[in-house]
Order: structure tokens, then C-alpha cells, then sequence
């Protein structure tokens, strides 16, 4: 199992997701992908997008304006 991070503090809905799931896609399955983001509709889109896509949201939280989603390929 390997650990990625992505960096998509700035940028707005879709690209977040768009960025994560390109990065899941070169990811091997069992991989986890960190993600850090700031659009505040972040956590919706990426509880949407794992859900949709079969992949894992294993933890996200917030702090000081940051979201920070773990998700683990699972498709």
C-alpha cells in the first residue's frame, strides 16, 4: 500500500474531485490518496464521489479552513 497526497486547496467544485480521481485512477487498489482542499462544498462532493465511484472515504475532518479527506482505492 502506497500513500499519495494531492493539493487542492484553491481551486473550486469539480476540480477537486476531478484531481482526485485522475490521481486514484494511476493508484494502485489498496493505495491511499490524502487530499486537502478548501471549497467549502468539499466534503458533499467527496462523500458523493467515493460513494459513486467504490472507493473508500476513510477519514475527513476539517481545520483553520482546510479539509482533509483520506480515501483508499478500492475500484
Amino acid at each position: 500500500m502506497n500513500e499519495h497526497h494531492l493539493d487542492a486547496k484553491g481551486l473550486q467544485c469539480p476540480l477537486p474531485v476531478l484531481r482526485a480521481r485522475k490521481a486514484l485512477k494511476a493508484a494502485a487498489v489498496g493505495d491511499r490518496l490524502t487530499v486537502e482542499a478548501t471549497d467549502p462544498s468539499a466534503p458533499k462532493d467527496f462523500a458523493a464521489f467515493c460513494e459513486a465511484s467504490g472507493n473508500a472515504l476513510l477519514s475527513s475532518g476539517e481545520e483553520a479552513g482546510v479539509y482533509r479527506f483520506v480515501i483508499e482505492r478500492r475500484a
